[in-house]
């Protein structure tokens, strides 16, 4: 078990697969490199390529519908 602040604890968990809403890569937990959006209250993960291809509309926050 490990310690949390303000002293509840919680049983350790291992990281949960992600895939790259756009194209398909998966990845155990989330990599340092990916990117995440919240679009429509969903959280969606982008890894480093389709980020590095799309970055000008993820700066302009444009949901990832439109790219």
């Amino acid at each position: 078990m490990t310690s949390l602040p303000g002293g509840d604890s919680a049983q350790q968990t291992h990281p949960q697969d992600v895939v790259c809403a756009r194209c398909g890569t998966t990845a155990q937990g989330p990599p340092l490199t990916w990117t995440c959006s919240v679009e429509g209250g969903v959280r969606r993960y982008f890894c480093d390529a389709c980020a590095r291809e799309h970055i000008r509309a993820i700066e302009g926050r444009l949901d990832s519908e439109w790219w």
